[in-house]
């Protein structure tokens, strides 16, 4: 049967649709899993979404992609990536990349191993652990899967420990609109342009009118979400947030509050908008701000020429996901992030 970690992958699912002559009748479903829980499973088919309670699976197993992504696609994604989150203390060791930001945020302070370390593979996990202990920091690893699997082999050997699965998920540009049946969006000029975000639904009410702004630097109280959601907020996080050429910050208040925020930006030789840091305060989830703030900022990085959009969310994230999905984003590819023992 399925588990969480399947949600975001592709599925086949064998359901039991009716009783004929005293035996079960079965129908086939394929596509990719938006939500798992204890009582039903929904998946995206071609046709649309199908929800299946749990007591008609019959059968259910994930399937692979019907195309995987090129080593060479991943690793371009890894490193527009990489662009749109910039660690201010940098390394390399061959092609792998080694980043630091003073602990914050477990991107800006892994070593990528993508491409060839210029030395055997035990030498260069090796030479990982050096260059963290000489920043005071443990060593940290994400590896992209399938790609970096050789990688990983290597730290289950020296007992490295796993956090949850990160799905790496991609949209072609425009973004797929939501079903809102209240009034479109709108942007208002600024600059030069939840833990779960909100599903969503038809806005109602004082949240009718919320406005979305997009911005060159992010307001005071948009660092104060950001500091909420990610522990503080020391010096290297602003060079994170702040040190990429093309980067927008969404800012939504209702009444004068600020109740949703995100961040985009354009890297991957203006290929990719990255989204980041959607994040809607807990009074205003589940109104549609999400998907406002997602759209906003797809708008804006289709202005400057880029043609997909991709983001990265924890795999048991199974609202985000679902919300992501229904906007045209698929999973690309997953990592780990790999932690040395103490």
């Amino acid at each position: 049967m399925l588990r969480q970690q399947d949600v975001g992958h592709r599925i086949v699912v064998r359901r039991i649709v009716g009783i004929r002559e005293g035996r079960p009748l079965f129908s086939d479903a394929l596509g990719e899993l938006v939500e798992l829980s204890e009582t039903h499973l929904t998946l995206s088919t071609a046709q649309g979404q199908l929800r299946v309670p749990v007591t008609q699976v019959h059968r259910a197993k994930r399937v692979p992609p019907t195309r995987r992504p090129t080593a060479a696609a991943v690793v371009a994604l890894e490193r527009a990536a990489d662009e749109a989150w910039p660690a201010p203390t940098r390394g390399q060791l061959g092609d792998w990349l080694l980043r630091s930001a003073d602990g914050w945020s477990g991107r800006a302070n892994s070593a990528l191993p993508i491409g060839d370390p210029d030395r055997p593979l035990p030498a260069a996990v090796d030479a990982v652990e050096r260059w963290y202990a000489d920043q005071g920091q443990p060593p940290i690893i994400n590896t992209p899967l399938p790609l970096a699997a050789p990688v990983g082999a290597e730290l289950d050997a020296r007992g490295w420990a796993a956090r949850p699965p990160v799905l790496v998920q991609t949209a072609p540009l425009p973004l797929r609109p939501l079903p809102i049946s209240g009034p479109p969006p709108t942007t208002a000029p600024s600059g030069t342009a939840g833990d779960q975000p909100g599903i969503a639904v038809e806005a109602s009410g004082r949240w009718r009118g919320a406005v979305v702004e997009l911005a060159t630097a992010p307001s005071a109280d948009w660092l104060a979400v950001a500091a909420g959601r990610k522990g503080g907020l020391p010096d290297a996080a602003r060079h994170v947030l702040t040190a990429v050429g093309q980067v927008r910050f969404a800012h939504v208040y209702v009444d004068g509050t600020l109740v949703a925020v995100g961040r985009g930006t354009v890297t991957g030789q203006g290929r990719w908008l990255g989204l980041s840091l959607i994040e809607v305060v807990p009074v205003a989830r589940r109104q549609g701000l999400a998907g406002r703030v997602i759209h906003e900022l797809a708008g804006w990085g289709v202005s400057v020429g880029a043609t997909h959009a991709f983001l990265q969310v924890e795999q048991h994230n199974t609202a985000a996901v679902a919300l992501y999905q229904r906007l045209g984003f698929a999973t690309h590819h997953t990592y780990l992030t790999r932690v040395a023992p103490h």
